[in-house]
């Protein structure tokens, strides 16, 4: 790529953290990258509809960015969330307390499943490396992201299917629609088609990440949690994900969506190629694990890629497939929650950020 790409990254407190953010915004130079004129999306991150640390957007992550955003002249600001098959978004935006920091805005929000949201046809002008094969049916998306500002609100964690998730991943729930969950065999080369086609709707792309709180583990729920103090901005979205599994103790380019997306001149993976501001974290290793599974993942894994993948069209898109969705259910809401991240979820609750979230 003809110029580095800038990777901003800040340590933080609780007190500081809003105005943090607005410092953050400023080292990553978000004033070139999106056009105030446009809507703005802030695409917030819901991977539980329970509040657990580190895996949906804090609260203090919209309010900040959204707080800068304001001061910058952009008015026209929507929060977008999503559901999933085993994610309830309306209960999820009250319980991560997003929608208390939406009405600190005073800022609207949209479901991007429901109504009014109307999902149209789409036709990406770059070649596909798996989504035309996995909807020979067509693509669909929501038609009032064409020509707006998109700002990815992921959260600094790992995840069963791609090793870390970010802000390539956080695209995963805007530009799919509920049968998203077919692309988890191809799930990398899902994340670079993506990609692409944000390239080719929104008028300007962003990401800030937020790693006060990071998770360690079978994610994006199951995970250990760590106080990190730490927060990543970047107008490059594979970039921002090259630091943050950096950060966490990956090699980027070891990570399929990252070194294909880098490949492909999409952005920047190698992390020697990127420009930091702020903060050094050159040194910085949290030596997290990449390989956890939870007994959920095992199964679904056998299924995309082991000795039950024959059997993947029948288990997971024909009418008994709900049976997926209430394992994970039953797994993740009715044993995991109650025996294990109840008393990882008080732990975390009883330091800085946990009060913090408290007093929202």
């Amino acid at each position: 790529m003809s110029k580095k790409s800038i990777v901003a990254v800040l340590n933080t407190s609780p007190e500081t953290v809003i105005d943090d953010y607005a410092r953050l915004l400023d080292l990553a130079r978000i004033q070139d990258t999106l056009n105030k004129t446009k809507t703005t999306f802030l695409k917030v991150n819901v991977s539980w509809q329970h509040y657990y640390p580190a895996c949906s957007s804090a609260p203090w992550q919209i309010e900040g960015v959204g707080k800068k955003l304001i001061s910058e002249g952009f008015s026209d600001i929507i929060s977008a969330h999503n559901g999933t098959v085993v994610v309830d978004p309306r209960e999820g935006r009250e319980k991560n307390k997003h929608s208390k920091a939406e009405n600190r805005l005073g800022i609207d929000h949209l479901i991007l499943d429901e109504p009014p949201v109307k999902w149209i046809p789409f036709s990406p002008k770059s070649k596909m490396l798996v989504l035309d094969k996995v909807y020979p049916e067509g693509l669909f998306i929501p038609e009032i992201f064409i020509g707006t500002n998109i700002i990815h609100l992921p959260t600094v964690k790992t995840h069963v299917f791609t090793k870390m998730t970010g802000a390539m991943k956080n695209a995963f729930g805007g530009l799919l629609h509920r049968n998203r969950h077919w692309t988890h065999s191809v799930i990398h080369e899902t994340l670079v088609d993506l990609l692409q086609i944000q390239k080719e709707i929104h008028s300007g792309i962003f990401a800030v990440m937020d790693g006060t709180f990071a998770g360690d583990g079978p994610g994006p729920r199951a995970m250990r949690v760590h106080e990190k103090n730490i927060i990543i901005a970047s107008s490059d979205q594979v970039a921002i994900d090259a630091v943050a599994s950096k950060l966490m103790g990956f090699d980027p380019m070891l990570i399929p969506k990252l070194k294909i997306a880098h490949e492909m001149g999409l952005g920047t993976a190698d992390t020697r190629l990127i420009e930091y501001k702020g903060d050094d974290v050159s040194n910085v290793n949290w030596n997290f694990s990449g390989n956890d599974n939870t007994f959920a993942s095992r199964g679904q894994k056998l299924i995309y890629h082991g000795p039950l993948k024959p059997l993947e069209g029948i288990l997971l898109r024909s009418p008994i497939a709900p049976w997926a969705y209430l394992a994970s259910n039953f797994y993740h809401n009715g044993f995991w929650r109650p025996i294990v991240g109840k008393n990882r979820l008080k732990k975390a609750m009883k330091t800085r950020w946990g009060k913090l979230f408290c007093d929202y």
